[in-house]
């Protein structure tokens, strides 16, 4: 099968890990030999609730044995989608109360450019350095990475790009800006949090000049961070938000969300100013559905907080310079890459999954499902520790 993988499956890097998938369940995957592997990467902060969970599967199911796609979005009144949004719309802000279901984070970030750049008529968009909103043309146009972008322009015209946590940069934002996209915590930039209420004085200097304030929660939400959105730890409200990842609990499915008055400009002049096909899919909405419903009638978001206590106490070691991040949303900053680089590639030989950041190359990312237990988290620290001690040895 790994031949066949090479030769016909599309591959994205020269170096894929490769290993054969039998089966999935909880905080655990499994080779083709039946080998299970600790997952502190829930397929890049995805698998919220782990793997084939139990409620998530249920719905699965049942919407499965109901009807699964009928109708391009926002024709049909269907019972998946309807419930969906209004169960997020009870985690937000009473501002924030018109949600747009996509396929995915990127697709979100598409229509939330378009969104703002509609209900402001300007064109301008301000994006952070060392972002990442995704990876299709407009998603790439505000990720502010030459070392990705450089061998695919032009890309969308328009964007210009500030320093996350400078606050000097924050006049680049005028009267001729639509809106500011952030990340609530940079995520491929090394997961850095915004300091000395950054997100909030952004908010401000949009506000005073009439654009809006994107926040991408598509890795921060969903009870990642310790409150159901990310930008609940620090204190600002945006205008738009774009979710995606944990959303669909192992299911793919994104969403942009504002209050309808700003969503309201994209159903008239033009008709269909954003159109999907298979946006709020009926099975994945339910998926979602049942993902947000646990994470938001349980206690998994306060113990979000005592995890990541858990893995600060168990991973203190010399190479390990900083951890950064919050929640279960945490990034091991080594001394280099190449450590970063034989921590990682040690661990998969030795049955637990870690994975790299984007651009920070001495980051290695720690975002397990929200539900391993205290148990497995130690039992992976132990190996990780047990790692670093034979590199510095």
């Amino acid at each position: 099968m790994k031949q066949d993988f090479l030769k016909y499956q599309a591959q994205t890097t020269p170096h894929p890990l490769g290993i054969q998938i039998a089966r999935a369940k909880g905080s655990y995957i499994y080779d083709s030999d039946d080998n299970a592997y600790l997952d502190f990467v829930a397929g890049v902060s995805a698998n919220s609730l782990g793997h084939c969970n139990e409620k998530v599967n249920k719905a699965i199911i049942h919407q499965i044995n109901t009807y699964t796609h009928v109708m391009v979005y926002g024709e049909f009144i269907q019972e998946p989608q309807l419930n969906l949004c209004k169960a997020l719309i009870k985690t937000l802000p009473n501002s924030l109360y018109s949600v747009y279901l996509v396929n995915s984070g990127t697709e979100a970030t598409e229509g939330a450019l378009k969104l703002a750049k509609r209900f402001t008529n300007r064109s301008e968009i301000i994006a952070a350095k060392d972002a990442y909103h995704g990876n299709t043309a407009g998603a790439m146009s505000v990720c502010g990475a030459e070392q990705q972008n450089s061998a695919f322009r032009p890309l969308v015209p328009g964007t210009k790009f500030i320093e996350f946590n400078n606050e000097e940069e924050l006049n680049k934002i005028t009267t001729k800006t639509a809106a500011v996209i952030l990340e609530t915590i940079q995520g491929g930039a090394g997961f850095i949090e915004p300091k000395n209420n950054f997100l909030k004085k952004v908010k401000d200097r949009c506000k005073k000049v009439g654009a809006l304030l994107i926040l991408d929660e598509i890795q921060t939400g969903i009870g990642r961070t310790g409150t159901f959105w990310g930008f609940e730890n620090y204190h600002v409200v945006p205008d738009i938000i774009i979710t995606g990842k944990g959303l669909g609990g192992g299911m793919p499915i994104g969403a942009f969300i504002a209050s309808n008055k700003i969503m309201s400009c994209l159903k008239d002049n033009p008709k269909l100013g954003h159109i999907t096909t298979f946006g709020g899919h009926p099975v994945i909405s339910a998926a979602s559905l049942a993902t947000v419903n646990e994470i938001s009638n349980s206690n998994i978001i306060p113990e979000t907080l005592r995890k990541e206590q858990i893995i600060r106490q168990h991973l203190q070691h010399p190479l390990i310079k900083e951890i950064r991040g919050k929640g279960l949303m945490l990034a091991l900053i080594m001394e280099s890459s190449n450590i970063a680089d034989t921590v990682i590639l040690t661990a998969l030989k030795q049955h637990v999954i870690l994975f790299w950041l984007l651009y920070e190359k001495k980051a290695i990312r720690i975002t397990p499902p929200l539900t391993i237990s205290d148990k497995e988290l130690i039992n992976g620290c132990e190996i990780l520790t047990n790692i670093l001690n034979n590199i510095a040895n």
